[in-house]
């Protein structure tokens, strides 16, 4: 028997084959120049190639939803980027074969993103895919993906690309391990959207040969050879359970009656319908991106309008908050960001973008109101990357001005949990982005694996400035609102530490409301709070971790 431990990033026990990503398409002979063509019959192969996998990475992107959509988008504008082609064209004036071009070019635009560090690092691997692709297209091969198989399987990797995990069938795909990404990678986030047991920062599961039986246990992050009979039983359990946990009533309460508004993330009006069919009180999180990512110029103020109230509709006696546009870093705009930054992770991206591209901000309020104007739901609207309280005064001015009543902030800078009186004086209410405040905190890349142990949102640092955040919230008065919308409220055993440390609403992806619910029932908010007071008190997040599920013995029983 063979085990192998890493980062648990999507609960779940199961049991089954591993087959292996398939390798990655062969790279053309170093050297290889056109022959028998002309620079310009290279460039037209090279830009009608780029152009092709763009089409159908846009063509996949509509057949889903929610994250899958925002990564396929995302990555379909990468076949098309400028740099890259750029780069490209330059070796092809100098004779390279087209197919040539571009995997070299692919590799100069990887290594500079990967020197940029921060979320342009994140790209790498989009940049490789995309590179691969378009190699595949000019040569006349299959794109590369996912294993075809006749059954059930556990689907390893070294890592996975974005364009690969967005579209994963989870009735063929069981479980997902990886040798290398992080807790807030494309594979954790998406793995855990479709309910998929994942473990990440596995170190050597891409080596397991193809066939072999499997155990995976994607809560404790550990990966099994040879099951024996109490593996089995664990998996047998834990299908059974999750059928239990499949349903969400749609009142969250602690076991004492305290009342834990669940809600849910979403990224369009369909992403919407299923939170609500889930159970979702309403929505902590519509992620305005989808209206954008997608074109190459700014959407009409209609346009907008009629996407978002698509959302608020599904909640007609529910809140909706809106998280205003969060362009730059991994999400670059043609019209609104500046690709040349030296680290984009810590430059214009999110409010910050009204300084360089005044107006954008503006109409989009203004779209957000038209869509509010005669819709019943209640709207809140909040700016992420708010830093100051200048900031935050400033963005309530710009709500006020379109006729929005609810203006919030996202806290994601450790400054602004530092300063969270002063921040939440000036707006209604914050919610926390536990994927960004714990990168910044800790200083540690969400995509690397090598820091898996850093960017955990458990650090007691983290926890320390969620509890800034709570405090500074009570000090402002006015029954300020905080609510958490990072990936770290999805973790049932963390949503009590959130509870306990004071957090009014939750949200979280719809196929987590159930979990929660159910842990959040089976303790007291006395509980709760004494289990924050042990995981801010642990000396490191290892420590607070353990600490809270051994006082939550209900983890074990519905294999969570």
């Amino acid at each position: 028997m063979s085990t192998f431990s890493g980062v648990g990033v999507s609960p779940g026990r199961v049991i089954g084959p591993v087959l292996q990503m398939p390798g990655a398409v062969s790279e053309p002979p170093a050297g290889e120049k056109w022959v028998e063509s002309t620079v310009d019959a290279e460039t037209a192969r090279l830009k009608s190639g780029a152009k092709n996998v763009q089409g159908e990475l846009r063509s996949r992107a509509a057949l889903v939803s929610g994250d899958a959509k925002a990564v396929l988008e995302a990555t379909a504008l990468m076949a098309a980027d400028p740099m890259l082609l750029k780069s490209a064209n330059t070796l092809i004036v100098a004779g390279t074969s087209a197919e040539r071009a571009i995997w070299e070019a692919g590799i100069q635009v990887a290594d500079m993103l990967k020197g940029l560090g921060g979320y342009m690092a994140e790209r790498t691997q989009d940049v490789l895919d995309v590179r691969s692709r378009i190699v595949a297209e000019l040569l006349g091969l299959p794109a590369p993906g996912i294993p075809a198989s006749d059954r059930p399987f556990i689907l390893a990797a070294e890592d996975l690309a974005p364009a690969d995990t967005a579209t994963l069938d989870p009735d063929q795909i069981i479980a997902l391990i990886t040798s290398s990404g992080g807790p807030q990678s494309h594979t954790a986030i998406l793995a855990r959207a479709l309910g998929l047991p994942a473990v990440v920062a596995a170190v050597g599961v891409d080596r397991i040969e193809d066939g072999t039986e499997l155990f995976v246990d994607g809560a404790a992050g550990t990966i099994l050879s040879e099951p024996g009979d109490m593996e089995r039983t664990a998996a047998a359990t834990w299908t059974e359970q999750s059928k239990s946990l499949a349903t969400y009533t749609g009142q969250c309460t602690t076991a004492d009656g305290h009342r834990v508004p669940l809600l849910a993330n979403v990224g369009s009006g369909a992403d919407a319908r299923k939170a609500a069919a889930a159970g979702a009180e309403g929505v902590g999180l519509l992620r305005t991106e989808f209206c954008f990512l997608d074109r190459d110029t700014e959407p009409t103020i209609a346009e907008q309008a009629a996407a978002y109230r698509e959302v608020f509709d599904v909640f007609p006696t529910g809140k909706v908050v809106l998280r205003t546009l969060d362009a730059g870093a991994d999400k670059p705009l043609p019209f609104l960001t500046d690709s040349t930054e030296p680290n984009p992770a810590l430059g214009v991206r999110g409010y910050r973008t009204e300084t360089t591209s005044p107006g954008v901000l503006g109409r989009q309020l203004e779209a957000v109101a038209e869509a509010a104007r005669d819709a019943s739901a209640e709207v809140w609207v909040m700016a992420p990357m708010v830093a100051t309280a200048d900031e935050a005064r400033q963005f309530a001015h710009l709500c006020s001005a379109a006729g929005l009543t609810t203006p919030g902030v996202m806290v994601e800078v450790p400054s602004a949990a530092l300063t969270a009186e002063s921040v939440l004086k000036q707006v209604s209410f914050a919610s926390l982005g536990t994927n960004d405040l714990t990168q910044y905190a800790m200083a540690a890349d969400r995509q690397l694996g090598a820091l898996a142990n850093l960017n955990d949102p458990w650090q007691p640092a983290v926890l320390h400035l969620v509890k800034l955040t709570v405090d500074g919230a009570a000090a402002a008065g006015a029954e300020k609102s905080v609510g958490v919308c990072g990936e770290a409220a999805a973790d049932p055993a963390f949503a009590v530490v959130l509870v306990g440390l004071g957090v009014d609403t939750l949200s979280m992806s719809a196929r987590a409301l159930a979990a929660v619910a159910a842990v959040l029932s089976s303790v007291t908010l006395a509980e709760a709070q004494d289990l924050a007071r042990q995981a801010l008190a642990a000396p490191n997040a290892l420590d607070a971790r353990g600490s809270v599920r051994a006082g939550l013995p209900i983890l074990e029983t519905l294999g969570l």
